[in-house]
């Protein structure tokens, strides 16, 4: 595994990450090291996500496999006029 080291960060910055750290019970360094997988994803996360939108937007796009149990908007205002 990498190491890697930063220098020079803000004192404000810093304290973020501590009280973040403090508030998971976590290092300093783990807390980085989470921040930095949520922003900038591994290629296996990407193709992974890319997966899953494609699945979404074929579930999206499939027609309903029931008209549903409610009428259509048509048969409704057909039913108010009738009133």
């Amino acid at each position: 595994m990498a190491t890697l080291y930063v220098e020079n960060v803000p004192k404000e910055l810093y304290e973020a990450l501590r009280a973040q750290a403090r508030k998971r019970r976590t290092s300093i360094a783990a807390e980085v090291l989470t921040v930095l997988e949520q922003n900038f994803p591994s290629g296996r996360e990407l193709k992974k996500r890319r997966k899953l939108f494609q699945r979404l937007e074929q579930h999206r796009t499939a027609a309903p496999l029931t008209p549903g149990p409610f009428p259509s908007t048509e048969q409704m205002l057909r039913e108010d006029r009738e009133r």
